[in-house]
């Protein structure tokens, strides 16, 4: 077994012994008495157990209104059973992300033959369209309905996998136009990217509501739903090689993500109920129209809070350094493989086992956070945690991909458990900037403040492509190229857990 294949297997190792810790302690009874008819009302909650795992187990349900323990519980069954159509939905929507997502780059380079210069401008359409919708389309969402925004999530997406899919294929004589339906198509794909960040989440939120015991709830849904995401990447990235492997084709997980919004679609349209933004976070979901239609200069008030600026400095250095990551960790470890005085294999790298162990990272530490959330440790200094992390991460990335060796090891060997620590941090930063944006912002105008919050992560990436594509003239990234971009990316991570410190840092939330 080679070193990458050994790590994987530690790290499966890893996910496993956590999985049955958590188990066993979900088994145990919670400390503290509790009144009995309360502990008859827990019993719906085994409808979603199988989803939920552990963490359903020690989850508190939402005070129940006034009426018979029969009546209670066939709420508390009907609440648990939508919370399980809205992973299962969220389960297809991501697995649709994760289908095309690896491929993207190789079909519009060897099957579109797109050059690497244009490949970079049609990422930066992307992101540049997602940084200009994101928050028209999160106040859209609060105000007609984030049920609808995920119907619209579903529509939009498939159509910008099938344009990326047909591009090169000749319809009706409009092979000529190819490259307008690949940008097309690209711009489909940074509107239902933002989409995917804002509703679903959105919805979760006013579903369940992030006050008291009901934030405890959403905190263990959040990190549920982080594992989720790393399972359904690992079995995306397995199935997809497989259906380019039997057709041939680069285009079949992008055909495959489009159908698999069909039955998500599907779900959502069944059993979903529809929320809007609403004035009072604790309170019942709002199901009127239009409640959140005239907020601009509330959702603005919102946004200039110091906490909610500090909230957003954290998402763009967080979320804009992983972006780049995605961009830059194959040819870094490439070329610092290439520095090794131990050439890799005769068949190069092993992307897909590099890749299945980044995912096994972020799950494992996604179940880690359900241990944290369970010690009730505060996610705002958890967060501060992650960004010092992060930055301490590519810092020393930044000696393992320009020196030839790194301490005692070889640097891509260094380089790839740096790597992995960074995922590790992924899989932490999601529930945990999605538990603190439950607590710290009002539901009327939450999806309009997700959205906005998601401007500047997008503006940073395109100004950093377009800056290293300035810098490269278009060609591969070198030694010096992946410097300056993990060591711009330790110091900004750096300097936003200072921020974070001083605006989030010492509070309870």
């Amino acid at each position: 077994m080679d070193f990458y294949s050994l790590n994987l297997a530690g790290l499966l190792l890893l996910c496993l012994v956590l999985f049955l810790s958590q188990r066993s302690a979900g088994a145990k009874p919670q400390p503290g008495p509790k009144p009995k008819k309360t502990q008859r009302k827990q019993k719906p909650k085994s409808a979603t157990s199988s989803l939920l795992s552990s963490s359903s187990s020690s989850s508190s349900s939402s005070p129940p209104p006034p009426s018979s323990a029969g009546g209670s519980e066939a709420e508390g069954t009907k609440r648990n059973g939508k919370l399980t159509a809205f992973l299962l939905a969220y389960t297809l929507a991501t697995a649709s992300d994760w289908l095309q997502g690896a491929h993207i780059a190789a079909l519009y380079a060897d099957e579109h033959r797109v050059s690497p210069r244009a490949i970079s401008l049609l990422f930066a359409t992307g992101f540049g369209t997602g940084a200009l919708s994101a928050a028209r389309i999160g106040r859209w969402a609060d105000a007609r309905g984030r049920k609808r925004a995920c119907l619209a999530f579903c529509g939009v997406y498939a159509a910008s996998c099938a344009l990326t899919a047909t591009g090169a294929v000749p319809i009706l004589g409009l092979e000529k136009w190819r490259m307008g339906w690949l940008v097309l198509g690209r711009m489909l794909g940074g509107v239902g990217t933002s989409l995917l960040f804002v509703a679903f989440e959105s919805w979760v939120v006013g579903f369940l509501g992030a006050k008291g015991e009901r934030g405890e709830e959403l905190r263990r849904v959040l990190g549920v739903m982080s594992g989720l995401n790393s399972v359904v990447a690992v079995v995306c990235g397995v199935v997809s090689e497989w259906l380019v492997t039997t057709t041939g084709t680069k285009k079949a997980p992008f055909l495959a993500a489009a159908g698999v919004l069909v039955p998500a679609a599907a779900v959502i349209w069944t059993c979903w109920d529809e929320n809007y933004g609403r004035q009072d976070s604790a309170a019942a979901p709002n199901t009127t129209p239009g409640a959140a239609a005239h907020t601009p200069s509330r959702a603005w008030t919102v946004l200039t809070r110091p906490r909610i600026l500090a909230l957003g400095a954290a998402s763009t250095a967080f979320e804009g350094s992983m972006y780049l990551f995605v961009f830059f960790w194959a040819p870094a470890l490439r070329l610092a493989a290439a520095r090794d005085a131990v050439a890799p294999s005769p068949s190069g790298l092993p992307y897909g086992v590099i890749f299945a162990s980044f995912m096994a990272s972020t799950l494992a530490s996604s179940l880690v956070f359900n241990t944290l959330t369970r010690r009730r440790l505060p996610p705002a200094r958890l967060l501060v945690a992650i960004l010092a992390v992060s930055a301490g991460c590519f810092c020393l990335l930044f000696s393992a991909t320009t020196a030839a060796s790194f301490s005692l090891v070889p640097a891509s060997h260094a380089a790839f458990w740096l790597f992995c620590l960074f995922e590790a941090a992924v899989g932490l930063y999601w529930p945990c900037a999605g538990a603190l944006k439950g607590a710290l912002i009002e539901d009327g105008v939450r999806a309009q403040v997700y959205g906005a919050l998601r401007v500047p992560v997008n503006v940073f990436v395109v100004a950093s492509l377009l800056g290293m594509m300035r810098m490269q003239g278009g060609d591969d990234a070198g030694a010096a190229a992946h410097g300056k971009v993990f060591g711009g990316c330790a110091a900004l991570l750096a300097a936003t857990a200072g921020v974070v410190w001083a605006a989030l840092g010492g509070g309870e939330v």
